[in-house]
């Protein structure tokens, strides 16, 4: 007779075949044999969504852990829907622009548009739901890759999205304006459906990002054909950023991200009056700082992180090669990692003090504090040498977060965006609070992205005259809230003062 773990592992093997044959994590109770489903279900290995429908899950999960759910929503509503109205949905135009912008942060509420819809709203996992419109869809429809999910396409998305969409999130609506390479799709719809009053407000909409082109050649064409219209500029405020033609939905965001954030940040941050540094002296300084800040860092990420350890590494005592205990005990990695990246980053420091432009300086070192970071990891036989060889290939998920961090190729389209950001900006509190919150919104390493964000921010700290801030682990809800919050939210006050209330001023 087989014992109780022979059928768990016959079940997941059912589990196995069918993620191989369908390449998804989405399960219908159709799929499986109740035996196999209840057995994975009362072993954590799938969770229910909703009647007939689950999501795979980890059985180390604690209760109330999103990451599974946030992991899958979106292809959850993209199968879902799938499943019941075959290929007549779509999401509504606002939501189609959020996801072609880049933003494919889970909302509290999915919406889909279907002729067979039925006007409900389903409540799914962790206050998230899911409304089904009865009503017309895109036409075309836009298949999206990463997901699976029907869109309006780019054109008819910016036409048919409400007027307030555009001021309520106008970093969406300028990133899909900024893509849209010519008049001649907008035209097209615009025409056919004679909608003068909407190609009005197009019209204003690219005024207002600086492309008088398209602008003008909509009004021009509209004119010509008889129709009375008026442009409209649908948005409040105007932007500063030049408009140049994009074709990464990352750099426009992250750009204009940037320039709406940068004020907040000027708003709420103390300046101070930068004095003059003396390298032999800071780097004393810096030294005392190591032992605190190599304690909170890593206590932050999760390591067990002792006096006794930390200066075991700093001594060189920590000897994988010939100690056994050493090479298996992952927080002496950790610390030793940190140890050897703290010390490329004090030279990095040194270039920073003696004047050389702080942006550019992490761009060139960066590299080298995260190779650091973990080359005690390959010594140790843990890592493969090629798993520090530049920025991620795969995608990768904030435990917890509503925020996706982008896909691997978006992740190189932005990551000279931020450095170009970084190099450009003037005030050294902005790159500090902007590249710390940056770094970890695009989180370009599989692995150790906060710990680089703090050496980072700190950096451009010290470019700019403060002191070396240290984010202490008992804060590390309110810091991590923060964090989401400018991520999900788009606002970074709460980060933007959190940091200011840790910041000791240089005298």
């Amino acid at each position: 007779m087989a014992t109780v773990q022979e059928k768990l592992a016959d079940s997941l093997q059912e589990l196995q075949k069918l993620q191989k044959e369908n390449n998804h994590t989405i399960v219908k109770s159709s799929e499986l044999s109740r035996v196999h489903l209840v057995r994975l279900v009362d072993n954590g290995f799938l969770q229910e969504v909703m009647r007939g429908w689950y999501i795979s899950s980890r059985p180390d999960s604690a209760p109330g852990d999103t990451t599974n759910w946030y992991t899958s929503f979106w292809q959850f509503i993209a199968e879902y829907a799938q499943s019941r109205f075959g290929d007549e949905w779509c999401l509504t135009p606002e939501q189609s622009l959020a996801i072609q912008s880049g933003n494919s942060t889970v909302p509290r509420q999915a919406i889909i548009r279907s002729p067979k819809g039925s006007n409900n709203i389903i409540k799914l996992l962790h206050n998230t739901s899911l409304l089904d419109i009865k009503t017309s869809i895109a036409n075309p429809i836009y298949k999206e890759n990463q997901f699976g999910l029907n869109l309006y396409s780019l054109a008819e998305a910016l036409i048919e999205s409400s007027p307030d969409s555009y001021k309520l999130d106008s970093i969406t609506a300028r990133t899909c304006l900024s893509l849209v390479p010519d008049a001649s799709n907008i035209l097209s719809i615009i025409l056919e459906k004679g909608q003068s009053r909407k190609a009005g407000r197009l019209a204003g909409a690219f005024r207002n990002i600086g492309n008088t082109s398209i602008a003008d050649e909509i009004m021009n064409t509209m004119k010509s054909l008889g129709y009375d219209i008026r442009e409209e500029d649908p948005f409040t405020d105007e932007t500063t950023i030049t408009y140049t033609r994009i074709t990464s939905p990352y750099v426009a965001r992250l750009k204009l991200m940037w320039n709406d954030m940068r004020e907040v940040v000027l708003s709420n941050f103390p300046e101070i009056k930068k004095g003059q540094i003396d390298v032999d002296t800071y780097m004393k300084h810096l030294d005392e700082q190591y032992k605190l800040d190599a304690y909170h860092s890593l206590s932050i990420e999760g390591y067990k992180v002792t006096d006794d350890l930390i200066e075991k590494v700093r001594s060189g005592s920590w000897e994988p090669e010939s100690n056994t205990s050493d090479m298996e005990q992952k927080n002496a990695m950790a610390a030793r990692g940190y140890w050897q990246a703290f010390q490329a980053v004090k030279e990095s420091i040194v270039k920073v003090i003696e004047g050389g432009n702080a942006g550019e300086i992490v761009d060139n070192d960066h590299r080298t504090w995260y190779r650091e970071l973990f080359s005690p990891s390959v010594v140790a036989g843990v890592l493969k040498a090629t798993d520090l060889a530049g920025y991620r290939n795969q995608q990768v998920y904030i435990r917890g977060s509503m925020h996706t961090p982008l896909n691997p190729d978006a992740v190189r389209d932005a990551m000279p965006v931020l450095f170009d950001l970084l190099r450009n900006e003037p005030e050294a509190s902005v790159r500090a609070v902007l590249g710390h919150f940056f770094f970890v919104y695009i989180h370009p390493y599989m692995d150790g992205n906060g710990r680089i964000a703090r050496f980072l921010m700190n950096t451009q700290f010290i470019s700019g005259g403060y002191d070396w801030t240290i984010i202490p682990v008992e804060r590390r809800a309110e810091y991590m809230a923060a964090l989401e919050n400018a991520s999900v939210q788009g606002d970074i006050t709460d980060f933007t003062l959190f940091i200011a209330s840790l910041k000791p001023i240089s005298s």
